[in-house]
C-alpha cells in the first residue's frame, strides 16, 4: 500500500472536519457582512427618508403668490393653524423671492423673507419645527412669536405687513426690496 492509502480514519476525519470548518467560518463571515451590508444601506434609507419626510411635513412646496397691483394679498384663513405657508413671488426683472407667513403662537400674523442676513449665500432658508422656523444651514430656531419683532444675524428678514378685509398683504415693493437675498 502506498504512504497515501494508509491514512489512518482519525486523520481522514481530521481533515474532513478542517474542510467544513473552514468553509462554515467562510459562509459565516460572508452572512454577517452581508447582513452588516444590509442594515447598513436600510439605516442610510431610512435616515434620507425620514430627514425628507420632517422636511415635506413641516415645508411644502413654495406656491406662487398672485400680487395685485402694489401687494400680495394672502387669505389669513390659510395661515390659520400655526403652520408656515411658504410662497414665491416673481419679482419685475423675474427674480424669484421665496418668503413665508405665518400664524404665530400668539395669535399675531408675520412674514418673513426664506433668508437671514448671515447664512442667505446658501440658498436653504428655514423650515418649521414647531412653532420655531429653524436656519436650514446652521440650524439656529426662532420662536415663530419673535418673528418680525428681532431681527438681524439669522433672524429671518422681516416683511411689513398688515391685514386688511381678511388677507395678510404685503407690499411688491418689500418684496421687490428683497431680491438681494436670492
Amino acid at each position: 500500500m502506498s504512504k497515501h492509502n494508509q491514512e489512518t480514519p482519525n486523520s481522514a476525519r481530521q481533515q474532513k472536519r478542517t474542510e467544513f470548518t473552514g468553509s462554515g467560518r467562510k459562509s459565516s463571515s460572508r452572512k454577517k457582512l452581508v447582513l452588516g451590508l444590509l442594515i447598513a444601506v436600510l439605516g442610510v434609507g431610512g435616515y434620507f427618508a425620514a430627514g425628507n419626510l420632517n422636511g415635506q411635513a413641516s415645508q411644502a412646496k413654495p406656491i406662487s403668490a398672485v400680487p395685485g397691483p402694489s401687494a400680495v394679498k394672502i387669505p389669513i384663513a390659510e395661515l390659520d393653524g400655526g403652520k408656515a405657508k411658504f410662497f414665491d413671488y416673481k419679482t419685475a426683472d423675474n427674480r424669484n423671492i421665496r418668503f413665508f407667513a405665518i400664524k404665530s403662537s400668539d395669535g399675531v400674523y408675520r412674514a418673513a423673507l426664506d433668508a437671514c442676513d448671515v447664512c442667505w449665500e446658501a440658498k436653504k432658508g428655514y423650515v418649521q419645527d414647531g412653532d420655531d422656523m429653524v436656519c436650514r444651514k446652521c440650524g439656529r430656531h426662532f420662536h415663530s412669536a419673535k418673528i418680525n419683532d428681532v431681527t438681524g444675524g439669522c433672524n429671518p428678514v422681516p416683511l411689513t405687513r398688515k391685514v386688511v378685509d381678511g388677507h395678510l398683504v404685503i407690499a411688491a415693493s418689500d418684496l421687490e426690496t428683497g431680491k438681494s437675498y436670492f
